[in-house]
């Protein structure tokens, strides 16, 4: 996002007085989602059904809720489980000439997306990046995957889908609960009464208008960029104030984070998908660097020696890994043909 657009995105979590004036086109917005979630449940735009398991993991809001790194725990999930998952992603940020593009060790955050490429390191699973849904779906069956991880796929209604997990920012919640541009919502909050379970990461400031399950980001490891060298998280490899970069759709948490852990931060924001340049990345002092694993993936070759990456993991509470385990069982094994294409 444009510094403009961070600034209003800000403003609508608050519920700035001024965004009143913007209820007019709120209610044009509306009607276009109402209008093309009818034409995909009513046949009028085509919806493709694969032959396996598809589960997608959305966020109801703009910014940044902790989604991908469940969608890393997910994979992981279900690969301990026997399955063999897939991830399926718009790629935003990416700027590939061939769609759809199999993410492989080669493949730079240039040209697939900075959360693609942690992805496919995090996880190891097979991760397609194809604005096509459905055709991106279609290359991971001929990699051999037999359930389905969508990212970011709620609105993406051209593939059908067995669940739909939302995440929810619990210190942002759903802001001023207005629909663009008056507030930070994709879709109205009605949406959450289709989905199958809202999965809140950290504590929620805030009442929920629907049940929810809970889930954390714990620090994990640190990790040197240059060599992938790792560290206990509870004995920072350095010592003394760092530089801290975040771009990411909430670079605060990032920075609370490191509070939490003790470590004195100089907090360097950037908006969410930055394209770092090195002289950004440059403070002019010796003072250790650390980022996230989404800025790492972009940060290869142009930060300085002493960088470090904090990992992270998501943590679901165990309510919810009992819900899932259930209805992966009713869904897994199931025989189905797939749509034709």
């Amino acid at each position: 996002m444009s510094g403009l657009a961070e600034r209003w995105l800000a403003a609508a979590y608050r519920g700035d007085a001024w965004l009143v004036a913007l209820r007019p086109l709120e209610v044009l917005y509306r009607w276009a989602v109402a209008r093309r979630a009818a034409a995909y449940a009513e046949g009028r735009k085509a919806t493709w059904r694969a032959p396996v398991p598809v589960i997608v993991v959305g966020n109801l809001t703009l910014g940044g809720t902790g989604k991908s790194p469940l969608v890393a725990w997910l994979a992981g999930h279900l690969a301990e489980r026997g399955l063999r998952p897939g991830i399926l992603s718009r790629g935003y940020g990416g700027d590939s000439d061939a769609y759809p593009l199999l993410v492989d060790d080669a493949t730079p955050a240039s040209r697939c997306g900075d959360e693609p490429r942690m992805l496919a390191d995090q996880t190891g699973v097979p991760v397609v990046v194809d604005p096509d849904r459905p055709r991106g779906a279609r290359r991971l069956l001929e990699a051999g995957c037999d359930i389905l991880v969508g990212d970011d796929g709620l609105q993406h209604l051209a593939l059908a889908r067995d669940l739909e997990l939302v995440v929810v920012d619990g210190a942002r919640g759903f802001g001023n609960s207005r629909c663009l541009p008056a507030g930070p919502l994709r879709e109205p909050l009605s949406r959450l009464a289709s989905v199958d379970a809202v999965v809140v990461n950290g504590e929620p400031r805030a009442a929920l208008p629907v049940p929810a399950r809970s889930m954390a980001l714990v620090p994990a490891a640190w990790r040197r960029l240059g060599d992938g060298a790792r560290h206990a998280v509870e004995a920072p490899p350095f010592t003394g104030p760092v530089h801290a970069v975040a771009g990411i759709g909430r670079p605060a948490r990032f920075f609370e984070t490191l509070a939490a852990l003790g470590v004195e931060a100089i907090p360097h924001p950037f908006a969410d998908h930055h394209a770092y340049r090195a002289e950004e990345l440059d403070f002019g002092d010796d003072r250790p660097l650390v980022m996230t694993a989404k800025d790492a993936v972009k940060c290869r070759g142009l930060a300085p020696a002493e960088s470090w990456v904090l990992e992270v993991a998501a943590e679901p509470e165990p309510a919810f890994v009992a819900w899932l385990d259930a209805r992966l069982a009713a869904l897994v094994g199931q025989t189905r043909r797939p749509d034709p294409e």
